[in-house]
């Protein structure tokens, strides 16, 4: 009793546990007591702490809520996806769409690459196509591409000018020295011309950011998704800046973090805004020296930090073919036909999907900033059946 009094003085109502007040409920009152009796000090002491850590939580660490019971909802999530599988608007190339579930929103993707590899030109080639709705094919011309979903693509490197080219190659199907020569064989320069007004009239928008912040990251993002509804982010890509690493230093009160650290914390950063604000989010990372000689093509090779792979939906990284790979590959060539790859893209982590520890051997032209892959192998070189997964999508936008 002295107990609960010392919690009532310092105003925690404790009435739930014992009412003294109450005269009228004598049944409550006898059922209060008879607890009170039967409980120690430290259990009656440990009621009021859940009390207050429950206040603690809500109002004051953002708590997420409680615990779900595991079967909550299941009928209807069942019957969602029956209605819409869990699939997203589809990336550019055969198989990829099967290996990834296309673009689907909140998850965060990661493409690595050596320098000149192309995962910038590869990750425009997928902004264009999820934003435009037409594109040229050597075999049909000018053909439909489904929805033009509004995509942001945050360019660290490049000027306008360089992203500008490498879209109208991509989407035209004509090599980008030409457009930069300014000479064209046959048809090239209507295509191109044709690529531009497509350009202009999709919900496609580029933004220049070299030296940039967490903070700047997020606001750009903020701004694009608040003016233009974007829903598609792709980010080129993850690595340090003077601005970030000053910005980290006034967080962390002048520590110094290790360069690990801080590309972590970005990644976070990246996912969380996938989550909150309902988005798809690709990006990259350079790899390091490794990748020429290591035997396992994953998480390990990312510059920087290999805890960068930790938050990611989908991982994989792009390599150029070696010898010993024509050399492996030479038998399932012959037998299906094939064209020698030039390129492979490894993928190693995939959450919801099934493909991981596995190559996709791709015929790349980087001219057109085109990457296609052609079939499917382990790491191991032992062919994979897969099929091509076709996402059928409606046109949004005219």
């Amino acid at each position: 009793m002295t107990l609960l009094r010392a919690m009532d003085s310092y105003g925690i109502s404790v009435t739930d546990i014992y009412d003294p007040d109450n005269i009228v409920d004598l049944k409550l009152r006898q059922q209060q007591e008879d607890f009170i009796d039967n409980t120690s000090l430290e259990g009656l002491a440990q009621l009021i702490q859940n009390k207050l850590d429950e206040i603690k939580a809500t109002y004051v660490d953002g708590s997420w809520g409680q615990a779900y019971q595991a079967g909550e909802g299941l009928e209807d999530l069942i019957a969602e996806f029956e209605k819409s599988p869990e699939v997203g608007v589809p990336l550019y190339g055969p198989l990829i769409n099967t290996v990834t579930r296309g673009a689907r929103l909140k998850k965060l993707y990661l493409r690595s690459a050596a320098t000149g590899i192309g995962k910038s030109r590869s990750m425009i080639a997928d902004a264009c196509y999820i934003a435009c709705n037409r594109i040229y094919d050597d075999a049909f011309g000018w053909i439909r591409n489904g929805t033009s979903e509004p995509t942001l693509f945050i360019t660290t490197e490049q000027e306008l000018t360089e992203v500008q080219t490498m879209m109208l190659a991509f989407l035209s199907c004509v090599n980008e020295e030409h457009i930069l020569n300014g000479k064209y064989e046959g048809d090239e320069k209507d295509r191109v011309l044709e690529a531009a007004k497509i350009l202009k009239d999709s919900p496609i928008y580029i933004e220049v950011l070299p030296d940039f912040s967490l903070t700047d990251i997020e606001n750009k993002i903020k701004k694009n998704i608040r003016d233009h509804d974007v829903k598609y982010i792709f980010f080129d890509y993850i690595h340090t800046s003077l601005k970030i690493l000053e910005e980290i230093s006034k967080r962390s009160g002048g520590v110094r973090l290790r360069e690990d650290n801080i590309l972590f914390m970005l990644s976070i950063r990246l996912k969380d805004i996938c989550n909150q604000y309902g988005v798809f989010i690709m990006t990259s990372t350079q790899l390091n020296a490794d990748y020429q000689t290591s035997e396992t093509p994953d998480q390990n090779l990312l510059r920087g930090a290999k805890s960068i792979a930790d938050k990611i939906d989908y991982g994989s990284i792009l390599l150029s073919t070696t010898n010993e790979d024509q050399e492996n590959l030479e038998r399932i060539i012959v037998n299906t036909g094939f064209k020698k790859p030039n390129l492979k893209l490894s993928i190693y982590k995939n959450r919801r999907g099934r493909y991981k520890g596995i190559y996709l051997w791709c015929d790349a032209d980087l001219g057109t900033c085109r990457v296609k892959p052609m079939f499917a192998t382990t790491w191991s070189y032992e062919l994979i059946q897969i099929n091509n997964l076709k996402i059928e999508t409606v046109n949004n936008f005219n």
